[in-house]
């Protein structure tokens, strides 16, 4: 039987699209504090401004990560600091080429990334990972680029 699932380790499939599919942009969350919010993701992840819109309560500002072209939208509902995350939110992730690296990046920037875990199975290394959490709490995974992770 044939799996439908897309080898990401292929050339082949690497670009990939189904006729008439669509392609993921980007994914929103809602920020206290947009210039903390801001700072956050540009010095953590790199991610650079590409869009604003500026209403009388609230903005929207698009950071791109310019490797996949996605984007996280910021919505910051102005006189409203904080939210609650419910049950519903899981995480982001994003993939780096050296983990260990980039973990210290964000010690020496006085951050607190949680300790650096190992997934496996079987014996065998699948990932390995850290999690931080950005200044509204969300929850952000930083892989160790490989296998799956690409």
């Amino acid at each position: 039987m044939k799996s439908n699932v897309l080898d990401p380790n292929s050339k082949n499939d690497e670009k990939t699209q189904v006729d008439g599919m669509a392609k993921f942009i980007h994914t929103m969350i809602r920020v206290g504090n947009l210039d903390q919010s801001m700072k956050f993701y540009q010095e953590v992840f790199g991610l650079k401004e590409t869009h604003r819109l500026d209403f009388d309560d609230f903005s929207l500002v698009y950071l791109r990560d310019f490797e996949s072209g996605a984007e996280i939208e910021l919505t910051w509902n102005k006189g409203q600091s904080e939210y609650t995350h419910g049950t519903g939110y899981g995480h982001a992730a994003f993939v780096v080429e050296d983990l260990d690296q980039q973990f210290n990046r964000l010690l020496d920037l006085n951050l607190s990334p949680a300790p650096i875990k190992e997934f496996k199975r079987d014996g065998v290394l699948l990932a390995r990972f850290f999690f931080i959490q950005d200044p509204d709490g969300y929850k952000i995974e930083v892989l160790q680029r490989g296998g799956h992770y690409q």
